[in-house]
């Protein structure tokens, strides 16, 4: 066993002697030790109740054979992160998680790992960790919270952000948002569309690195709890047949992970996570890629906020092993790799099968004949932008319109809010990518704003940082090279014409090639906005969006 470098020999007995002052017994000590690592807080509703999970996956490790190590790591909550300063240090929480895990995981030498994260950036950095340690691992989140109806409507996160638009607009009233405010959120789990954090979460599964249903499942369900016990188990499984993330994270399984990304309509970070997680496991991912998967992936599903259904709906209907059984009509996965069921993925799709095709349509009756993400470029956007189609209106699928200009997501809020945008209008949000943000900020205040308003079919929102899965609408992000690395959005100037047309993936900046290049001579860099502390150094060492914002 690896641990027995810390607990095996006559010169071990210093390092025995330490886990026997915290209660460890010979008979433990002598088994796999397996650290399982918990993102358990008091700040994320989908962390809230990690600790019923994790005693569920000790619970497995040892009617196994294993003894379970916990320790911690920590994770940002988007939403309260949201619309301030604070979302700055979202993103970036996705290093740290990997790096503290790197270290504890290396530091006391375990046999295997478990994960236990649920929200956004921390099931990447789990599987980021996973990647780089190569050690035996499973994924075991804590599943999407459930969404109540209230008046007729099926409530999520996503419904309070529109609504405060909404009662800016005079189209809501405040009671009514209060109303939103007590019941969108009804108990722990990850916001219940299909935003990040359960996208990555069905994506563990379609990668292969967490059981089948680990995606869907509810937070509050007594399956979920089973599950974790069976990931317990699994993971000393996992170390017998020595089946490693190196076998599983395979280039091919992320070929899986982008189709089914694609027919699910997953978020944009996605293409932000994907190329991070591949990146570590030696695996290149870039646009060209996703793009061509994409062009040949239907997109089967239109959860929230693309629909109206929640992934509780997904769940009812057969789950992501049977979206990925639909792609298997038209040979789009690769069947014959090893997941952590220790199983290939046709053998664990074999029994699955569409329960409701109104949630999971059938192959042969997408709601399009292409993925529910598209890359866009143009001279706009050289090294490529990212947009959501599936939750695109079908009016702004194509858009041209004037630019109207702001340097900060703040303050394109505040001018929304005030009335300042008009239809037909594309609103430019630009410094607030990896480096000039720092830290890439999510925009869903002022997205959900313009929807709230009742402008989502009119206009266009377009920006180098990103988008939270909850975003709708004609919304346009990761374009790169970002501004502060002199990006042609840096160029944009007010009233200029911006062409976009998703179906031919293409974002243009309809000005001659000399107004570009004079203006690209008059830029001046804008002074760091962050310039000590750990925004600072992410911001000299991350790279672009275009290749996952990593940091090297």
């Amino acid at each position: 066993m690896l641990s027995d470098k810390v607990k095996k020999g006559l010169e071990r007995a210093p390092h025995r002697s330490l886990f026997k002052a915290m209660g460890y017994t010979d008979e433990e000590i002598n088994r796999p030790l397996i650290g399982i690592v918990n993102s358990k807080n008091e700040i994320v509703p989908g962390h809230i109740h990690l600790d019923k999970i994790v005693e569920a996956v000790k619970a497995g490790i040892r009617m196994a054979g294993g003894t379970p190590v916990e320790f911690g790591t920590i994770g940002v909550c988007d939403g309260i992160a949201m619309g301030h300063e604070g979302m700055k240090y979202s993103l970036v929480t996705r290093e740290i998680i990997a790096d503290s895990i790197e270290c504890m995981a290396l530091a006391h030498v375990f046999d295997g790992m478990v994960y236990v994260p649920n929200c956004d950036k921390i099931v990447p950095g789990m599987l980021m960790a996973a990647a780089r340690l190569d050690l035996p691992s499973i994924v075991i989140s804590g599943g999407p919270m459930l969404s109540v109806e209230r008046n007729g409507k099926y409530l999520d996160l996503n419904s309070v952000f529109e609504a405060v638009g909404a009662v800016r607009a005079g189209r809501m009233s405040e009671e009514e948002l209060c109303e939103y405010e007590d019941h969108a959120c009804p108990g722990c789990g990850s916001c219940s569309g299909m935003f990040t954090a359960n996208s990555m979460n069905c994506l563990s599964e379609a990668l292969g690195m967490a059981l089948p249903g680990n995606g869907t499942i509810p937070a509050v369900f007594a399956e979920r709890i089973r599950l974790a016990k069976k990931a317990g188990m699994k993971v000393m499984e996992l170390i017998e047949k020595d089946i490693r993330p190196s076998k599983i994270m395979t280039s091919k399984a992320f070929e899986n992970a982008l189709t089914v990304d694609m027919a699910l309509g997953c978020s944009t970070n996605s293409i932000l996570h994907l190329p991070a997680i591949a990146n570590e496991a030696g695996v290149e991912i870039n646009l060209d890629i996703v793009n061509n998967i994409s062009s040949n992936t239907p997109n089967l599903c239109k959860l929230a906020p693309s629909g109206h259904h929640h992934v509780q709906d997904l769940y009812q209907a057969g789950g992501v092993q049977s979206v990925m059984k639909e792609l298997t009509k038209n040979n789009l996965l690769n069947l014959d790799l090893m997941t952590v069921t220790g199983k290939t993925v046709k053998e664990n799709i074999s029994e699955a099968g569409v329960k409701n095709n109104e949630v999971i349509r059938d192959i042969s009756n997408p709601y399009s004949t292409s993925g529910g993400i598209a890359v866009l470029r143009g001279t706009l956007a050289p090294d490529g932008a990212v947009v959501k189609r599936a939750a695109v209106a079908q009016e702004m699928l194509k858009h041209c319109g004037p630019a109207r200009v702001f340097n900060s997501g703040d303050e394109a809020y505040e001018a929304i809010l005030a009335g300042k945008i008009n239809k037909g209008d594309v609103v430019v949000i630009r410094y607030e990518g990896p480096k000039g943000g720092p830290g890439m900020r999510e925009m869903l205040a002022p997205t959900s704003a313009i929807a709230g308003m009742g402008l989502d079919k009119d206009v266009a929102l377009i920006t180098d940082g990103r988008f939270s899965g909850a975003t709708r609408g004609a919304s346009i992000g990761h374009i790169s090279p970002e501004a502060a690395e002199g990006g042609p959005i840096a160029f944009v100037r007010e009233g200029d014409m911006i062409s976009i047309d998703i179906p031919n993936s293409k974002i243009d900046m309809e000005i001659s090639q000399e107004e570009l290049e004079k203006r690209r001579k008059e830029w001046v860099p804008p002074m760091p906005r962050v310039t000590k502390g750990y925004l600072a150094k992410y911001a000299r060492l991350v790279s672009s969006a275009s290749t996952g914002a990593v940091v090297k």
